[in-house]
Formats: C-alpha cells, sequence, structure tokens
C-alpha cells in the first residue's frame, strides 16, 4: 500500500502544477505511477468544470470566462502537456528522416511549426467556450480529462517507447499484464462518467476526446515510430481540445 501511496504522490507532483504537501521518488514506483493518470484526469477536469461553474456564478463577462477556460488545463499542469504538443508538432510537421524528427523532438528551441499550431490550438479552444457562456453545467469536461489521461497511461503501457524514453527501461520493466485491464476499464469508466454526469453531452464529449486521442496518437507514433511523454501530451492536448469542441456543440443547449 505504502508503494501506491508514494506512486500517487508522484504522479500527482509531476503531471498537476498544484503543490503536493510532500515530495518524494522513488524510480522503482515509476511503472505504478502511470495508474494514477486518470485520477490527475479526474481532478484537474473536475477542478477545469468548477472554475467554469464559478465564473458563471459570479456572472464574469462571457469571454472572459472563455479565455480562462481555454487556459486553465494549460494552467493547471504547468505548460506540461503543452510542451509535448509543441514539441511533436515541430517534429512531425518538418517531414524529415526519422533520426531528424527524433533530434527535432527533444530539441528546446521552438520552432515555426509549434507557434502556428499553437496559435491555432488557442483559437479553437477560445471559440469552443466561445459557445459555452450562456450555460452553467460543466462537469462534462471532468470525464474529458480523465478519458484523456486515461487513454494516455494506455498507450505508455502497451506501445513500444523510443530508446531514450522515460517509458523505456525500468518502466516497461515494472509493467503487468493487470495495468492494461485497469487503464481499458477506466477508460470505459470515463465514458461512462460523461453520460452520468451530463447525459448524452457529456457522454459525446468524453467520446470525442478518446476519438482525439487516438487520431494524434496514431499521427504521431507513425511518424516517430516509438512512445514517448511528449506524444502522450500531445495527445492530450488534442483531445481536450476535442472534447472541449464537442461538448460546445451538443452540450451548450442542454444545461441545467
Amino acid at each position: 500500500m505504502k508503494r501506491y501511496l508514494r506512486a500517487l504522490g508522484m504522479c500527482f507532483s509531476m503531471f498537476c502544477a498544484i503543490p503536493m504537501p510532500f515530495r518524494c521518488w522513488e524510480e522503482d514506483d515509476r511503472p505504478l505511477m502511470t495508474l494514477f493518470l486518470p485520477a490527475v484526469g479526474l481532478f484537474t477536469g473536475g477542478l477545469w468544470a468548477a472554475m467554469g461553474w464559478g465564473m458563471w456564478k459570479l456572472g464574469l463577462p462571457g469571454a472572459l470566462r472563455a479565455a480562462v477556460m481555454c487556459a486553465f488545463p494549460y494552467l493547471v499542469t504547468g505548460f506540461m502537456h503543452l510542451d509535448g504538443f509543441l514539441d511533436v508538432t515541430d517534429a512531425v510537421k518538418s517531414w524529415r528522416a526519422l533520426e531528424k524528427r527524433r533530434e527535432i523532438l527533444k530539441d528546446p528551441h521552438v520552432g515555426s511549426f509549434a507557434v502556428a499550431a499553437a496559435g491555432i490550438l488557442l483559437i479553437l479552444g477560445f471559440g469552443a467556450f466561445s459557445a459555452m457562456t450562456d450555460t452553467p453545467c460543466y462537469l462534462g469536461l471532468a470525464a474529458v480529462s480523465a478519458v484523456s489521461r486515461a487513454c494516455a497511461g494506455l498507450a505508455v503501457t502497451v506501445l513500444p517507447p523510443m530508446s531514450e524514453s522515460q517509458y523505456a527501461g525500468g518502466y516497461q520493466a515494472g509493467v503487468r499484464k493487470g495495468h492494461i485491464a485497469y487503464f481499458c476499464a477506466a477508460i470505459l469508466l470515463a465514458l461512462m462518467g460523461g453520460f452520468l454526469l451530463n447525459g448524452w453531452p457529456g457522454g459525446i464529449a468524453a467520446a470525442a476526446a478518446a476519438a482525439g486521442f487516438a487520431a494524434a496518437l496514431r499521427r504521431a507514433f507513425s511518424s516517430l515510430k516509438g512512445m514517448s511523454g511528449d506524444i502522450a501530451g500531445y495527445a492530450i492536448t488534442v483531445a481536450e481540445l476535442c472534447g472541449a469542441a464537442a461538448y460546445a456543440v451538443f452540450g451548450a443547449g442542454f444545461a441545467g
């Protein structure tokens, strides 16, 4: 039990920017850490939904609410997943040889493709949340965040990692067959949770997030020929945008 509690703290301290009351790290527990990714997603997604409801309750201007809701998932994760989105976009869009693409992936500098993609990402996110300015109901966003991280946990568990990835070596050695079943169950529960939280709009938003994750993962993995944390962050970012867009289309008119 102590190992799992430590892994929980490791997961929250790494993937959430909200300070933890204690810091601990044990390299042997890294394979257990990702088991708590869905919990981190549910927690951050719950804060995301609460932020939207709180701003609606305060009567803040719609454009301001949309801007804050667009920025919140990047702020609450310390821009970690957005960083992966930028790195992967630069690498994939370079259309260079595989080794060069992987070199670009690890380059700390930001290229023009990443800048352009980030601008489009923010515009689309702001547009999606602008469509929700008349609704107090954001509960489906909790399921969107949870399902995206459950998908990420499954991806880093089953897909072969790049040799330099944090999910190579000791991580792969510590993965058990039960982890795969766990992440599959977490994905199904998150999809069901979207429906339970907000009916069909919430369920559709969670499903759109899962579909967006799968499409982004396929694109990045096929281009870079291996799995990494950057690819997981890239796919999570795309998934959350897809979930928010679907929620705007199907959820705004169903709020109550």
